[in-house]
């Protein structure tokens, strides 16, 4: 699936994130990736059927662009 890649804007479906955006930043395998969201900031393994992807992209090494996608403050990424 050539949506599912390091940088890509997603938004969860299921889970306590459901409903926020997300970030892939790293691909684990085909069923796998690690994202960022709103409402936990920090790296998390989820399955790719729970993530509705979008068009958008960002650099996941940049907190200012990543910080500005999820819409939340810099400080708060880890």
């Amino acid at each position: 699936m050539a949506l599912v890649e390091v940088g890509r804007i997603c938004i969860k479906r299921f889970g306590r994130d459901a409903g926020n955006k997300a970030v892939v930043t790293k691909v684990i395998d085909a069923n796998f990736v690690n994202v960022v969201t709103t409402v936990r900031p920090r790296e998390r393994k989820t399955n790719i059927k729970h993530l509705e992807f979008l068009s958008e992209k960002v650099d996941p090494s940049n907190k200012d662009q990543l910080a500005k996608a999820l819409e939340i403050d810099a400080a708060k990424l880890k």
